[in-house]
């Protein structure tokens, strides 16, 4: 009944044998039949149609990993889209390789810019926003600064040491490129009456106000709270504040795990003090300036934030979002003040918080209103202590696909069959890292019927 939807062997762009055993191993386990197909479709999906693999260009192994239906790699998606492979890293030399050629590729694209979020596979390509009024790179597919994009390249290589212990990728370049990542994120601490000069603007002829920057490019105004400015959102969207406090909380979490790993390798004394410095200062500014009292939901941490005293309260689907700070590692699930928040983000006083006939679940404003985004569902599963809910997320997503066996970038609320972004791999291997978390965690849930 329910056929496989992956690509036939000899047209998948990598293969990792690892990968497909876990894949028969894990969807044998599962009591639901569409459960088990939707999680064999998924989980490989970003191998099978979105990597490029060289594994000798210029003397590295070389990745490009695009975002599935844009031919181009976003330095989030590409970290994100990979990161369910890790566990199984040593049990493949080759893909080993491939996240070796990932980390690579990902430190010379921010040595290019590190202020654009998504690149090319060819060094010397413009495309199509190349009339954006910013400094636009051969190379630089966008130039949409994002804190959380080079906290990504972060996670990535610390996630693969922490899996391999091994520090090969890890050279003059790839130092350098960390060291640059941690100076920007330093440079953009700054308040806006600080950067007479600043390092970065952004302005688009567009019809979206969430495409484009105020203030002739700058944003809204900031004033210096230990936090560092992200004028983008994860979702590509131009924020409301500039100090977006999941990514600055994500930052905290990668800048001391830079640190540990740096310590560990015997590497750059220097750069590890000044990342763990750099950690504690965003820290205390989240502390601070990230934290408001609510008269319903009590201490809670805002979205964002702008050093003036404004706040604003929701939340988006994509990560980092603050649904996503357990399982970024920023605090502990119990912790109140995040199920404080927790408890805003899936009420209806988060004015992207969906409930229709279809499900219930987190957007945002990228979309639009009504439209309901997998990835939160996924999130409130990986984030959840409760049983009950964890299978009600599991539910909807297996309702919510409109048979085409993947996970899309959002549907809406009221009809699934309406939805966005057929090929959107993010979302594949997500749910599939979900799955594949429960098969290793709580395997009783996945042997009980959905229905």
């Amino acid at each position: 009944m329910f056929q496989s939807k992956r690509p036939p062997i000899d047209q998948r762009k990598f293969t990792s044998p690892a990968v497909d055993a876990i894949i028969g191993d894990v969807a044998g386990s599962i009591a639901d039949p569409e459960l088990a197909w939707l999680f064999g479709n998924c989980f490989a999906n970003t191998l099978d149609t979105t990597v490029t693999f060289t594994p000798d260009h210029n003397g590295k192994p070389d990745t490009f990993v695009i975002t599935g239906d844009i031919d181009a790699m976003w330095l989030r998606d590409s970290t994100n889209q990979v990161w369910p492979y890790l566990p199984l890293v040593n049990d493949d030399p080759k893909l080993k390789l491939m996240f070796q050629g990932l980390i690579h590729r990902q430190a010379a694209c921010v040595r290019i810019d590190p202020y654009a979020n998504a690149f090319y596979a060819v060094p010397d390509r413009t495309g199509h926003w190349a009339k954006d009024q910013t400094v636009m790179r051969p190379g630089v597919h966008e130039r949409k600064y994002e804190l959380d994009s080079l906290c990504a390249v972060l996670r990535l290589a610390i996630g693969y040491y922490d899996r391999t212990h091994d520090v090969s990728p890890f050279d003059e370049e790839w130092l350098a490129t960390a060291e640059l990542i941690v100076q920007t994120i330093r440079h953009e601490q700054q308040d806006s009456d600080e950067q007479p000069e600043p390092a970065y603007r952004f302005q688009r002829n567009t019809e979206s106000a969430t495409d484009t920057l105020p203030n002739r490019g700058l944003g809204s105004p900031t004033r210096r709270t230990g936090m560092s400015r992200s004028p983008f959102r994860p979702s590509d969207d131009a924020g409301t504040f500039q100090y977006l406090v999941p990514a600055n909380a994500f930052a905290v979490v990668v800048l001391r795990d830079l640190a540990d790993m740096l310590e560990l390798c015997k590497l750059a004394p220097a750069l590890q003090a000044s990342a763990i410095d750099l950690a504690d200062d965003i820290n205390r500014g989240i502390r601070q300036h990230g934290i408001i009292r609510d008269d319903r939901w009590g201490a809670m941490y805002a979205y964002e934030v702008d050093g003036f005293g404004s706040h604003y309260l929701m939340d988006d689907a994509n990560v980092p979002s603050l649904l996503s700070l357990p399982y970024l590692g920023y605090g502990a699930v119990e912790d109140p003040i995040y199920q404080n928040t927790r408890s805003f983000i899936l009420s209806d006083d988060n004015p992207y918080f969906f409930q229709g006939k279809a499900g219930e679940g987190v957007g945002g404003p990228h979309v639009g209103l009504g439209w309901i985004w997998p990835m939160a569902i996924t999130m409130r599963a990986l984030t959840s202590t409760d049983e009950d809910e964890i299978v009600d997320c599991l539910r909807t997503l297996v309702n919510t696909h409109a048979g085409t066996g993947f996970i899309h970038e959002t549907f809406w609320k009221d009809d699934a069959s309406k939805f966005t972004r057929k090929w959107f791999a993010w979302a594949n291997t997500l749910f599939g890292e979900l799955v594949y978390h429960l098969y290793r965690a709580k395997p009783h849930l996945l042997k009980q019927p959905l229905r």
